[in-house]
């Protein structure tokens, strides 16, 4: 080789010099995919919401559930449903001919040939004031002793003006089962029922529910919970008082109960169901109920489907592993399925042996393909990997117990109107308690709905007579 000029590098400059900006196209090409990945996660790849998916674009059908084969509507042989004229309209209006209209001549005297009857069924108007009852306390005097004596009031009478459990009611599920800001709510009632009622006695009403059901209803509640084979728990984050908050959830098919604090093992504790549990608690993977040793746990499914399609889509080619883990958990959730619904207590022997065979081997096949591997992708498809070895009892409890669902899906949907409240009310609780008090209200309104009580029947109930009970874990 020549002598290199003055100012020049030399060759091995120039080689190390390649080496190095190859070493860094490979760690930036890296860089780039994994924030490709992260940017494309959305609610099928990630916890993220399906509210927080774009609207602009659509992604491609990714539901685990697997399709009937029925089409839409209603089935062939199904009854169908009409509605029937009553005997008893409220108004009846003849339409009468007054002319012919073949010749002009007066029908005033002209025989009926038949009438054809239609029904419109409407609203009737709102009354000009709410139903008032007044209640005359009569107080006599004894003739014998001179004692005076007074006529006992109803539960709730108080005052001189009130308002009626029929109202309070209507405003506490206007504002809690249907979400309405309480302004809202008062111009609803003066529409409809005619109540003129400030929007400052509407914000007293949740509360005034809340108060109610603390004496009775919550310590029913966790008790029957704790109690229950099977529970679910989940939380979920909400602004109240300027704050990040956390509302806890633990519920069953038939129960529900809720709580709000923060996010550590003493808060979950404090919602009172937990530390005296010891059947099979579902959740998603989150540690705080790692210290719950007196239950046995259950991950959710859909949470780890969701965690295998993230390893998987960033890589198709090199993460096979995660593709061939899903489709065996969605096998064993399909083996599981079909066991129940045809009443059997366990699967097969050799169904869940072949169930762990695959399970092992498809977490085999990803520790192979990435071994040695330095991508941000290739460290999380091995952290996915250790979390799947070291939690395999946990993983596969709904096929080692067909009492147990395969998802965590009955939590998520008991904590899901608090963020309808939050997205129709304003995004936040303007106070702690407000937030408190939506909790204890959202439990009594979920349980009751559970149990097949209409929700305004239940509140009518609760300001009336007092709150109703779950009488057992679930029906006989």
């Amino acid at each position: 080789m020549g002598v290199e000029s003055a100012g020049q590098p030399s060759y091995e400059e120039l080689v190390r010099l390649v080496a190095d900006q190859a070493a860094l196209i490979e760690r930036l090409t890296a860089r780039v995919a994994e924030l490709e990945r992260r940017l494309g996660a959305d609610s099928s790849t990630s916890s993220k919401p399906p509210s927080s998916d774009s609207p602009f674009t659509k992604a491609p059908s990714r539901s685990s559930r697997s399709s009937s084969g029925r089409g839409r509507g209603k089935q062939p042989g199904e009854p169908g449903q009409t509605r029937n004229m009553v005997t008893d309209p409220d108004e009846i209006v003849v339409l009468d001919p007054p002319s012919c209209t073949g010749c002009g001549g007066p029908l005033a005297d002209a025989p009926v040939f038949g009438v054809r009857r239609h029904q419109v069924f409407d609203v009737p108007p709102p009354p000009p004031r709410p139903y008032v009852t007044e209640y005359q306390v009569v107080a006599r005097v004894c003739p014998c002793c001179t004692a005076t004596t007074a006529g006992l009031a109803p539960t709730g009478v108080t005052g001189r003006v009130g308002y009626g459990p029929g109202l309070l009611a209507r405003a506490a599920w206007l504002v809690c089962a249907q979400h309405l800001p309480v302004r809202r709510a008062a111009r609803v009632l003066a529409v409809l029922i005619g109540a003129a009622v400030s929007t400052g006695w509407v914000a007293t009403v949740r509360g005034r529910a809340a108060r109610l059901l603390e004496a009775a209803f919550l310590p029913r509640v966790r008790e029957l919970v704790a109690a229950a084979p099977v529970a679910h728990a989940d939380e979920t984050t909400a602004r109240a008082d300027g704050a990040l908050r956390y509302l806890h959830v633990a519920c069953t098919d038939y129960l529900t109960v809720m709580h709000v604090g923060d996010r550590s093992a003493a808060t979950i504790d404090a919602g009172g169901v937990w530390p005296a549990f010891t059947g099979v608690l579902v959740r998603d993977g989150y540690g705080g109920y790692a210290h719950l040793t007196g239950a046995l746990h259950a991950w959710c499914g859909a949470h780890l489907l969701r965690d295998l399609r993230s390893v998987h889509d960033g890589d198709p080619p090199g993460q096979i592993w995660a593709d061939a883990l899903a489709a065996t958990l969605l096998d064993a959730h399909h083996a599981a399925t079909v066991a129940r619904a045809a009443g059997h207590h366990a699967l097969a022997p050799a169904t869940l042996a072949e169930i762990r065979n695959h399970y092992r081997g498809a977490l085999a096949r990803g520790e192979t393909d990435n071994h040695g591997q330095r991508s941000p992708l290739a460290t999380d498809a091995r952290a996915l990997i250790r979390r799947f070895r070291r939690y395999e009892d946990m993983i596969l409890r709904f096929a080692t117990d067909l009492t147990v669902p395969f998802s965590n899906n009955l939590a998520e949907r008991d904590v899901r109107p608090v963020k309808i409240q939050q997205r129709v009310s304003g995004g936040c609780w303007r106070t702690l308690q407000g937030l408190a008090d939506f909790a204890v209200v959202q439990s009594y309104l979920s349980t009751a709905s559970k149990w097949g009580v209409d929700t305004l029947d239940a509140l009518t109930r609760l300001f009336t007579t007092g709150a109703w009970l779950p009488p057992t874990t679930h029906p006989a």
